[in-house]
């Protein structure tokens, strides 16, 4: 197997047993996960947990500290993200400065700390890998090949409660085995990004037919019979799975997809300018985001189409029907909201009848002013989004609270209209008008302006989103602020992949540190830069938009 020729770095010459001992040691390293290390689960929430001890340890740091400072002490240069012990936790992640092997070869006091911050980088995609290859090896071998859980299924059910995930281990495993042939050439790593880049290419198209399956392997497991329950209540209960779920291992390939674009992205941020390690890692998270998004897209096309299909079913227009499913629609948000019934008389509020409630269903390029009736909902009006207009109104106590104007400049009547819309909240006021007008420009500024002091957070928990505005965001994402709400929630632009979406403030910490913030702004303008420097000199699969917005298109 051939890979591109990656950067040579001369290091000092051991002797054979100290060689042998060293490539012991780290093979060891990779294949030894037995307990108490980390399966692959424990192991991705460990890492972003360190992530968030690491930008909180920056933010602590006084004026005259850098990170990267020598350790009193110790004569080794180190980064703090190398020493941090995780809070509440007896177990530490793998280190490449803590092998034996590393710390007898004299390295740690004659390299700069920037490489030692690569070697870490590039050793925990490896560590990481190996972590992941194990839960699968569990998927696998205690799910997929129990004879009890087969009893219970046909094979067409198998089949689609497990997809080809078969074809997603042997790609990991080949892939693997390159990495730690490239682990044992030499103690110091010399580059893992081309390999990562000709398996994306080669080998791992299997992501995105297990990603799009996953539709199906859902909905298999919430039909399964009562056999099927008792088998897998019994599996997970095994010691073995270590208290984690079945459906927990079912999603692993497409977490490790996107968190291996994020490894190969933090090679980047660290990698000099115009070398081989740059030029590879470029390349490799190129194809990686183009695997990432046509996984999403598959998703999101099979979801959306469905969702469509649900909803035409409970319509009924009394004048002019309006064909809702389309390959170029889907659903941005849908719910109830109060439209004022009468004049604004003191007799009107009296009886307490000024508003009467409405359900909206809001689409990318349509919206559907609605009354419910049973598990049927009456169109009463209809706009293309593009003839959509609000205006905020203010607080006139509580009747007029939370109250704004929505104006159609031209309804399925051909005529403007005009309804003052109350919600149940300041915030769901504000998603409401945020979603309802796209080109509302928001209190801050977007990303793609890298302002110089944006606010921005971090998230300290994971979060799956609740309605179709909201987004989804895993444990140490890094955001920049749009809007904040006094009731609790904030919408934010992802920084390393553009999404944006409502998520409530109790999941993240605002990052305080404008040091801080500044960074994080170089590190993702430098990702951007670099997609759109290399994007035109490479071709195949590597076609990347620089800013994926697809999810939300305010």
């Amino acid at each position: 197997m051939i890979f591109p020729q990656h950067e040579i770095v001369i290091i000092p010459v051991f002797n054979l047993s100290v060689r042998r001992s060293i490539q012991e040691q780290l093979k060891l390293s990779l294949l030894s996960f037995d307990p108490p290390a980390f399966l692959y689960q424990e192991y991705r929430d460990t890492s972003k947990q360190q992530e968030i001890e690491q930008r909180r340890q920056r933010e602590n740091l006084s004026p005259g500290v850098k990170a990267g400072s020598v350790v009193a002490g110790s004569g080794v240069i180190s980064p703090p993200v190398l020493q941090l012990q995780l809070r509440n936790s007896a177990q530490s992640l793998s280190l490449w400065q803590n092998l034996e092997a590393v710390q007898a070869s004299g390295l740690l006091t004659q390299l700069p700390h920037k490489e030692i911050i690569m070697q870490e980088a590039m050793f925990e995609l490896v560590t990481s890998e190996a972590s992941y290859y194990k839960s699968l090896e569990i998927l696998e071998t205690h799910f997929l090949r129990n004879p009890v859980l087969i009893n219970t299924l046909s094979q067409s059910d198998m089949h689609f409660l497990f997809s080809n995930i078969e074809e997603v281990m042997k790609a990991s495993e080949r892939f693997l085995m390159d990495l730690e042939h490239r682990i044992e050439e030499s103690i110091l790593i010399s580059d893992v990004c081309d390999i990562v880049c000709y398996h994306a290419v080669e080998h791992f198209s299997v992501f995105i037919k297990y990603v799009i399956n996953q539709v199906y392997q859902e909905k298999n497991y919430r039909q399964g019979n009562q056999a099927f329950r008792e088998a897998m209540a019994a599996l997970e209960n095994h010691p073995r799975v270590r208290g984690l779920s079945f459906t927990s291992f079912l999603i692993l390939p497409f977490q490790r997809i996107t968190r291996l674009k994020l490894l190969v992205q933090n090679i980047l941020k660290k990698a000099e300018e115009n070398t081989d390690r740059e030029a590879n890692a470029i390349k490799a998270h190129q194809q990686l985001e183009q695997i990432v998004k046509e996984c999403n897209e598959g998703v999101r096309k099979m979801s959306r189409t469905e969702e469509l299909i649900s909803i035409e079913k409970t319509l009924e227009f009394k004048s002019k029907s309006v064909p809702i499913i389309s390959h170029s629609r889907w659903l941005l948000k849908k719910g109830e909201v109060q439209l004022m019934a009468g004049p604004k008389s003191t007799r009107t509020m009296r009886s307490r009848k000024l508003y009467q409630p409405v359900y909206l269903f809001l689409f990318n390029n349509l919206l559907l002013v609605t009354k419910r009736s049973g598990d049927k909902f009456q169109v009463l009006d209809s706009c293309t989004r593009a003839m959509l207009r609000t205006e905020d109104l203010e607080d006139q106590g509580q009747l007029l609270a939370s109250v704004f104007n929505l104006r159609l400049l031209e309804n399925q009547e051909e005529r403007p209209v005009s309804y003052m819309l109350k919600t149940s909240s300041m915030s769901d006021k504000l998603r409401w008008m945020c979603a309802l007008t796209p080109n509302r420009r928001t209190r801050f500024m977007s990303t793609s302006a890298h302002q110089p002091d944006s606010p921005q957070v971090q998230c300290i928990q994971s979060y799956s989103s609740q309605e179709p505005d909201e987004l989804s965001t895993e444990m140490a994402d890094i955001l920049n602020l749009l809007e904040r709400t006094d009731d609790g929630w904030m919408m934010g632009e992802r920084l390393h992949d553009g999404e944006r979406g409502w998520f409530p403030s109790r999941i993240v910490e605002e990052i305080q540190s404008k040091e801080v913030r500044a960074q994080n702004l170089r590190e993702a303008f430098r990702i951007q830069q670099a997609h759109e420097s290399g994007a035109g000199q490479t071709g195949g699969r590597s076609g990347l938009r620089t800013r994926n917005r697809n999810m939300l298109i305010f």
